[in-house]
């Protein structure tokens, strides 16, 4: 076997030129899987490369910037040139609903949604805590939720916690027992199970979870105190209160959760934000263009304040959206094709972080599409 003599790149560009200790390790104790392809994205660069992966360790232990023939590899290792297709980093969805255990798993299961998740090449997943039943509020109701997961998952898997009303005592006991942040509504959740929560709860929130390493995340759509909106009840299925046109058009779907919505329930948590000035904040799938300054200016003074988008807010426009084709309904809503722009803005210049997939999977019944025999209300 030729040697492996190129330096390799990444967090082991420090390693001398001879094969790492790792390297070495492997070659005696069993054979490597190696993957390569002209074309692979290092460290955000497009190059060839061949990754050399340890089977018992599961990690990449070696990246060589060409690629390496199948001959330079010991006889019977698991060999694979994938050129001309791509070899990516596996992704990370950081918001993702799987609602197991309880009656919504037939929505979308962990055995499902991750064996879908690694299909699509998202190596890892945050659950959310709601739809599932119990919601992971409490440290016994997260204890279900892993024992439901045992067994199941296709990709690594972490968990949020989340909080409501009245469980302030539960949060750092679910921070100690592993949750990755927590969740909170300020607008109706549209599951009686988790409740969403005032100004005052999140203080309270703040106030317990300011001295841990955790982030406080918020979905950011609240109603003002004067509003001609159809508010929560779009969510929770209640006749709307005042809509503006027919229930099949999208406009007037749209128009029940303006932008307005989400511009005051981030003002609402940037006045709680004092309480716990070390404490991670976070905006999930920021919708509404006019949020983005809020947001500059919080990080701007300090706040330590990061948001998030998803695809469905960077790829549609509401403008594209037919009417009766509900398979669009989403809160927030997406929106014009001018205020996806000003997302793409945000998210080159850093001032969005992440792009998830808010992945929320329900029966095509519950969509009342006109193809399933529905009406297309969005209401």
């Amino acid at each position: 076997m030729a040697p492996l003599l190129e330096n390799p790149i990444g967090h082991l560009a420090t390693l001398p030129v001879q094969p790492s200790p790792e390297f070495e390790s492997y070659r005696r104790l069993e054979l490597p899987t190696v993957l390569a392809s002209c074309n692979a994205i290092i460290h955000g660069r497009q190059s060839p490369a061949t990754l050399v992966l340890s089977p018992s360790a599961g990690k990449i232990v070696r990246i060589y910037r060409r690629v390496v023939p199948e001959s330079e590899f010991p006889p019977g290792t698991t060999y694979k040139d994938y050129s001309p297709k791509f070899l990516l980093p596996g992704l990370v969805d950081a918001h993702v609903h799987l609602n197991e255990p309880g009656w919504r798993t037939e929505w979308e299961g962990f055995e499902t949604g991750t064996r879908a998740a690694a299909f699509g090449g998202v190596t890892t997943l945050i659950d959310m805590p709601l739809n599932a039943i119990p919601p992971t509020t409490t440290v016994e109701n997260f204890n279900t939720k892993i024992k439901a997961a045992k067994g199941q998952c296709w990709v690594d898997v972490g968990f949020y916690g989340g909080v409501i009303p009245g469980n302030q005592d539960e949060l750092v006991p679910l921070v100690k027992a592993g949750v990755k942040g927590f969740k909170c509504f300020l607008i109706n959740s549209g599951v009686d199970e988790f409740p969403s929560v005032t100004p005052h709860d999140v203080t309270l929130a703040m106030e317990k979870l300011k001295d841990t390493e955790t982030v406080l995340m918020f979905h950011a759509e609240m109603v003002p105190p004067i509003t001609k909106s159809v508010g929560d009840y779009v969510t929770s299925g209640e006749p709307p209160l005042v809509p503006t046109g027919p229930l099949d058009e999208y406009k007037t779907f749209l128009e029940s959760r303006p932008s307005e919505f989400e511009t005051y329930a981030i003002d609402a948590i940037l006045s709680c934000a004092p309480t716990a000035p070390d404490l991670r904040l976070h905006i999930v799938h920021l919708s509404a263009a006019e949020g983005v300054p809020l947001v500059k200016d919080a990080r701007e003074k300090g706040i330590k304040l990061t948001a998030e988008t998803c695809f469905h807010y960077l790829t549609l426009s509401a403008e594209n959206i037919d009417n009766g084709d509900t398979r669009h309904k989403c809160c927030p809503p997406i929106r014009e094709a001018a205020n996806q722009d000003i997302l793409w803005d945000a998210l080159k210049d850093g001032i969005v972080t992440t792009v998830v997939s808010d992945h929320s999977p329900c029966t095509p019944d519950l969509k009342l599409l006109p193809s399933q025999g529905g009406k297309g209300d969005f209401f």
